[in-house]
């Protein structure tokens, strides 16, 4: 069985492998990853997400703070992420704790998205009932009128949230289900690194 090289450090081993999924032309997305939170009502709740960022702090996702996961992360502030890309047979499941990111870091990314974009997170009422599509285009109408050709700030209830991870297992597929997994557990100084079962 092959092992692949292995980082001390799980960021820099997220960084390879992330890097892979990247240049792997069968994954479309590679940054696409599935966020659960624990919901108002004590059940899990899954999405799909992009990652927008990640460095030794944690890993970076965008949201309207009054969304579903919004809320629920405002309540119960402790997440998981999952990134799957089939193709490379690799799999990394991510725990920890979430908050927001600065002002600025918000700032900085909100600049990059889309104007479109930027108008549908003022005009969106993110999770909440649409009577009709119509209702929401009328909306982009107003805000895109509102805003006309001038640079359009960020929403108040629009930021980032950093998940900031204490647990990260990386996965890769074997035949006959002999699947290999390491285990990142952070510790009080440095992470600890352990093999499991499949």
């Amino acid at each position: 069985m092959n092992r692949w090289p292995l980082h001390e450090n799980p960021i820099t081993q997220f960084a390879a492998w992330f890097e892979d999924a990247k240049a792997c032309k069968a994954i479309l997305q590679a940054n696409a990853m599935c966020l659960s939170t624990i919901g108002l009502d004590g059940f899990p709740d899954g999405r799909m997400v992009l990652l927008k960022r990640f460095d030794a702090q944690g890993f970076v996702f965008y949201t309207n703070l009054n969304s579903v996961k919004g809320r629920s992360l405002a309540a119960i502030p402790r997440s998981a992420l999952t990134f799957h890309w089939d193709p490379l047979k690799r799999q990394v499941r991510i725990q920890g704790t979430t908050e927001p990111v600065t002002p600025q870091e918000a700032d900085a990314y909100w600049v990059t998205r889309p104007r479109l974009a930027q108008i549908g997170a003022w005009a969106s009422l993110q999770s909440e009932p649409l009577d009709r599509n119509r209702t929401f285009i009328k909306r982009l109408a107003e805000y895109a009128a509102k805003f006309g050709i001038a640079p359009i700030p960020r929403p108040p209830c629009w930021t980032g949230l950093r998940v900031k991870p204490h647990k990260i297992e990386f996965w890769r597929q074997r035949r006959g289900r002999l699947h290999e997994r390491i285990l990142y557990l952070r510790g009080a100084k440095e992470w600890q690194v352990m093999r499991l079962y499949p």
